[in-house]
């Protein structure tokens, strides 16, 4: 069976050919009213050709803000999701189906940029989902267009947390708080919009995914954020094949193992991946909390962030002294050794032996203890800090733990930092 199953995993991929986009996202929404704390949260795993990302903190126009944005944007005009001191947060993913097929067709990397600099300018200057409505209107209204085809995540400190299908004439809001535009208090997006042309529809695969596991984890009143983060970043089940790896994990990693690795919610072209988990309405909206893998999902842990006064962040995942983040490179160099083929399709096969095996020797079965840790003490500060109600130098404190402990993790495991 399990040669059988391979077998008709490789026809797959043979047919899938080139269809797939390169900039397609998978991203949920979820309502306060459903999640286990009362805090809502967006969710968007990143993939993208531009695999060099990393964390700034920004002082915008209005508001201080913390973004993933690319490395070579020295200016951080172009920001893939965040959040700024109002509690307000925004993330994308490319939708392919809001402006009919000429657009469709054409290459994404202007529309691209400019998303991002609309999500620039929300951060730095939006508190609320209306902001960021008459943002867009204003942008129409100026300009006559929106320059866009996507689906925006937007959340508030109000409990608001909802889409906007985004193309060039104008926008579609869908309430995750809306009972009838989400009657189980959450909302999946990949690469194309419910309001578009249909038969445009793109990232299918990813979208059966991630709505598989919200409506099972829904059923269950298990929509807790922290195994989005965990687990639905690095699931190893196909979304139409429902192929799950684990079932061929091989016993070690002595050899290489390959396996078609195509459309499963974590790809070779997954650059990062972030929750962004808002505050009730009695919290200080400075405690939203960014739940973030600066890097690939496979080879990075996850790491809470929150803004500071001063706009702190752990060093390894910002830019060092070269212009990098230290924790990415890292991630990068064990990516390697899951994608070693640089020739043809290679990108499309992973080496399955070093990223899962029997022995407990691959490389994501060593990155989840790391992450344990990380978790485990920062659900220590981020209680202290709820029940004071403000960041405070527990923090920094963090932060500094953050650097060393995972410097220390990936010099003994992997022989990196």
């Amino acid at each position: 069976m399990k040669h059988l199953a391979v077998s008709c995993l490789l026809i797959f991929v043979a047919l899938l050919g080139g269809a797939t986009k390169l900039n397609a996202c998978t991203s949920v929404i979820v309502s306060g009213k459903v999640t286990p704390d009362g805090r809502p949260y967006i969710f968007k795993n990143r993939d993208t050709p531009n695999q060099d990302n990393l964390v700034v903190s920004v002082q915008g126009s209005r508001y201080r803000f913390m973004a993933i944005v690319g490395r070579q944007d020295s200016l951080n005009l172009n920001v893939w999701s965040g959040h700024n001191e109002a509690g307000f947060a925004i993330a994308n993913t490319a939708a392919y189906n809001l402006n009919g097929q000429q657009k469709a067709d054409q290459p994404r990397p202007n529309g691209d940029e400019k998303d991002g600099n609309l999500m620039y300018k929300a951060l730095e200057s939006c508190a609320t989902l209306t902001d960021f409505e008459h943002l867009l209107d204003s942008i129409k209204l100026t300009k006559g267009t929106l320059h866009s085809n996507s689906n925006f995540a937007v959340l508030d400190a109000q409990g608001g947390v909802a889409y906007y299908e985004t193309g060039n004439n104008g926008y579609v809001k869908f309430d995750a708080n809306d009972p009838l535009q989400a009657p189980y208090g959450f909302i999946v997006r990949t690469n194309h919009g419910m309001s578009g042309d249909r038969s445009l529809d793109q990232g299918i695969e990813r979208y059966l995914a991630i709505q598989d596991y919200m409506t099972r984890a829904g059923f269950e009143n298990n929509l807790d954020f922290e195994p989005i983060i965990r687990k639905v970043t690095r699931t190893l089940t196909h979304g139409l094949t429902h192929l799950n790896l684990w079932d061929f994990a091989p016993q070690d990693d002595s050899q290489p193992v390959y396996f078609p690795f195509r459309d499963f919610i974590p790809r070779w072209h997954t650059a990062s991946a972030q929750l962004i988990q808002g505050v009730r309405k009695d919290e200080d909206p400075r405690l939203t909390i960014a739940w973030t893998i600066p890097g690939s999902s496979l080879t990075t842990p996850a790491i809470p962030l929150w803004i500071t006064p001063h706009g702190e962040l752990p060093q390894i995942v910002t830019r060092n002294s070269q212009g990098h983040a230290t924790l990415v490179d890292a991630g990068f160099q064990l990516k390697d050794q899951l994608f070693p083929i640089k020739r043809g399709n290679g990108a499309d096969y992973i080496n399955l032996a070093r990223l899962i095996n029997h022995a407990g020797t691959g490389i994501l079965q060593q990155i989840e203890p790391i992450e344990d840790e990380i978790f485990s003490r920062a659900k220590q500060v981020i209680d202290t800090l709820r029940k004071n109600g403000k960041a405070g130098r527990e923090t920094t404190e963090f932060y500094r733990w953050v650097d060393q402990y995972i410097s220390e993790q990936y010099e003994k495991r992997f022989h990196l930092m």
